[in-house]
């Protein structure tokens, strides 16, 4: 293995080439089985932490595992793709071991009873809730920087877009899985304490197909050797820089990529919440549960809603990336943001009018306009202002943005849900609006310096 990293010198680069649709495509379809991943945890890990005996307003607490494991992890992932070079090349070997890792976990989340007499369940399922999104996270943070690394600036919408297309159509599978598997009559029903059929064999597939998606990608994608890559992106700079970079890079950020961070803080505070709390808002608010019901069959079927609207939301998702290269024409990047944000914050209030359940089908189709922005837009714009030689630890960074939001969130919202709201988590997807409306708001303020120079090559 040799290790190297590149810094952009602007004197005799060569443009890298045009890909084809299906170079792309093939690129980033490993992204279908990372989101059928994080697909089942999103619209399960609340349900299941409660049939192991959480409190709802302890939730949020639980779910702080995943921001602060992706807050550690991919800085440094970011870091080392950034520098490796193998047969494989230098940011396949990362998301191969993720795959492998990732489907582990899968496996074992809603087996958590199995170890029932180490610790308290819903201890044991928060760690295993952990070791999940750890493994998660090595295998996502490549992969948003192998598409910049590949991809020159006039093919980056389509790239960003093409990969959360293929993150829709994962998480639409994995969201609607179990309820599908209960359809074809695999058991939804089981005893306190204990994760339902449905729901561990949806986990089991998807760890199946998180092995398989990555596999593709990792058989169907070239990687640019460090001759060609620095032909396209410049010398390469200290090859052995150790972690301490990560803070000096951090400190000399782009001014893009800091004004994206505001919007990123808002987008993913919301987000969270609506995460955390959409199957007991649906418990209490729509269908009128005790706050102390946590595995009745009616509970349960407001969790296997849950997938189905965040199915649905995914489904929404996939669909208008596919649209988001034409509306960035026309309107310009981050008027595209900007605006599907706001179709999303408005998503998110509408939970609090839902006259049924039924309802929250449209609630959760303006969610998905948003959730397709907030995968693709930010990157379109923050690939287009940072060094080419640091993409992938910028990436890392970037995700400070992200999982900053979601422990705030995760500290202080359970308490404001049984202190503030009275028991009624509804209120805090009403919160989540509001912040999703922020976030549209700043994002008018983005400068996007790529967007300047494809309109001055015009």
């Amino acid at each position: 293995m040799a290790t190297a990293s590149f810094i952009r010198d602007q004197d005799d680069l060569v443009p890298k080439p045009r890909l084809s649709f299906w170079q792309i495509f093939n690129m980033s379809f490993g992204f279908l089985g990372i989101q059928f991943g994080f697909a089942l945890q999103n619209s399960n890990a609340s349900g299941i932490l409660r049939n192991y005996g959480a409190d709802v307003e302890h939730l949020s607490w639980f779910w702080l595992a995943a921001p602060v494991i992706g807050m550690i992890v991919q800085p440094i992932v970011g870091h080392y793709s950034d520098r490796t070079w193998t047969r494989l090349g230098r940011r396949r070997p990362y998301f191969l071991a993720g795959a492998i890792l990732s489907a582990s976990a899968l496996t074992l989340m809603p087996n958590a009873n199995i170890l029932g007499d180490l610790a308290p369940l819903m201890i044991i399922g928060a760690g295993f809730l952990m070791v999940m999104d750890a493994c998660f996270n090595l295998a996502m943070e490549p992969f948003r920087a192998l598409v910049a690394d590949n991809l020159p600036d006039q093919q980056r919408t389509l790239g960003f877009s093409i990969q959360t297309f293929l993150i829709g159509i994962g998480a639409v599978i994995g969201s609607w899985l179990p309820a599908v598997l209960a359809y074809f009559n695999v058991s939804s029903t089981a005893a306190d304490g204990v994760v339902t059929d449905n729901v561990k064999f949806a986990f089991y597939i998807g760890a199946a197909i998180f092995i398989i998606s990555i596999i593709w990608t990792v058989l169907k994608t070239k990687e640019y050797t460090p001759a060609e890559y620095e032909k396209y992106h410049g010398k390469p700079e200290n090859a052995h820089a150790g972690l301490g970079t990560i803070f000096k890079d951090f400190a000399k950020m782009p001014k893009t990529m800091r004004q994206l961070g505001l919007v990123q803080f808002f987008s993913w505070f919301a987000l969270f919440g609506m995460w955390v709390f959409t199957t007991d808002a649906i418990a209490t608010h729509v269908m009128s549960l005790p706050i102390e019901d946590r595995s009745s069959d009616a509970y349960r079927s407001a969790q296997n809603w849950t997938g189905i609207i965040f199915g649905v939301y995914n489904l929404v998702s996939a669909i208008y990336a596919l649209c988001l290269p034409a509306i960035a024409r026309k309107i310009g990047r981050k008027r595209t943001h900007a605006l599907s944000l706001v179709i999303g914050g408005i998503g998110l209030i509408s939970f609090f009018f839902a006259p049924s359940k039924e309802f929250l089908i449209f609630s959760m189709a303006c969610v998905g306009i948003a959730w397709a922005s907030i995968l693709a837009m930010p990157y379109v714009i923050l690939s287009g202002s940072i060094p080419a030689g640091k993409m992938g630890i910028y990436m890392g960074i970037f995700n400070f943005f992200i999982t900053i939001p979601q422990i705030l969130n995760g500290v202080v919202s359970g308490p404001m849900v049984k202190h503030v709201y009275n028991n009624q988590p509804v209120y805090a997807l009403i919160m989540s609006g509001v912040f999703m409306l922020l976030a549209a708001l700043s994002a008018l303020f983005v400068y996007d310096p790529a967007a300047v120079k494809i309109n001055e090559k015009k």
